[in-house]
């Protein structure tokens, strides 16, 4: 068999190789900040009333993992508060007070109340600045090893289950739109499990650019097309790799697949129609530290 050909007639990627995202919960921010107090306020009877427009921040982290692993990440700046049930302030305790923070207890129950519905925050919460992105450029400057690309992936489960993969492959970064992604916080922070304070990410307005200025820094750039003539372990190789996926149902849009240097597929023997975009990252990002080792 003859050595499969670069991607260069620039056609259109149309995927169809993931599912379609769930519905994901979201907050608005909160203009004015709160108190635990002040946010639960009483209705009839000292029930809590409902949550108001405008009461939830979108920079709460949540969950043992995220949290701790946000309070060792040196990057990160700006803690505001740490909520915890008052059973495992001990376990937390020298980290808070490392990065100025005094934990305050609450029981989890009413840190359920102050969250979006469905959070599973395990009892503990840190509101905190975002985390800031790194330039495209120091990505760049430095070809060696995996980056991971996401084109409009918007669900926070799914971006932050790819990021625990992209860590655990050892990928340099994860490389997301100025738009058109989740914040790395909240129900993405968790589904990471730590990986959003492990995994340098940079955010950029144009995708293609982007992929411009890795090429002209060495990067070699495979996107990821369910209808792709050859298979991902057949034009993978061992110089440096940019992984890019397109979001759920429609793949990667026109000029980011006319942007890489080859497509691919993932081979499915068992013909079952798709695969999820974070399974379909977790194969891809094995294939690919395979073919670099």
């Amino acid at each position: 068999m003859s050595p499969p050909r670069e991607r260069n007639d620039r056609s259109r990627a149309s995927s169809k190789a993931f599912s379609r995202p769930a519905a994901r919960p979201s907050g608005e921010p909160s203009p004015g900040g709160w108190t635990p107090d002040s946010q639960r306020e009483r209705g009839r009877g000292g029930k809590p009333a409902h949550r108001r427009r405008g009461e939830i921040s979108p920079d709460w982290l949540w969950g043992w993992h995220a949290v701790k692993a946000a309070l060792a990440n040196p990057a990160r700046e700006g803690f505001k508060r740490l909520l915890i049930n008052p059973a495992r302030i001990a376990e937390i305790d020298s980290d808070a007070r490392k990065v100025g923070l005094k934990p305050e207890p609450l029981p989890p129950a009413d840190l359920s109340r102050l969250l979006p519905p469905g959070a599973v925050h395990q009892g503990v919460a840190l509101l905190t600045d975002p985390l800031e992105p790194v330039p495209i450029e120091d990505f760049a400057d430095e070809a060696s090893g995996i980056l991971v690309m996401l084109d409009q992936v918007t669900d926070p489960q799914n971006v932050g289950a790819i990021f625990r993969s992209a860590a655990a492959f050892g990928a340099r970064g994860v490389i997301l739109q100025e738009r058109h992604a989740p914040a790395l916080s909240g129900a993405l922070a968790k589904a990471a499990v730590g990986a959003v304070d492990r995994m340098p990410h940079s955010r950029v307005v144009n995708l293609s650019r982007a992929l411009e200025t890795l090429a002209a820094g060495g990067w070699r750039t495979v996107g990821l097309d369910g209808q792709a003539p050859h298979a991902l372990s057949e034009v993978l190789d061992h110089r440096p790799t940019v992984l890019v996926l397109g979001s759920e149902g429609e793949g990667l849009r026109r000029l980011v697949s006319e942007h890489c240097d080859a497509l691919a597929r993932i081979p499915m023997p068992g013909q079952f129609e798709s695969l999820n975009v974070s399974a379909a990252a977790a194969i891809s990002l094995y294939a690919v530290f395979q073919a670099r080792r």
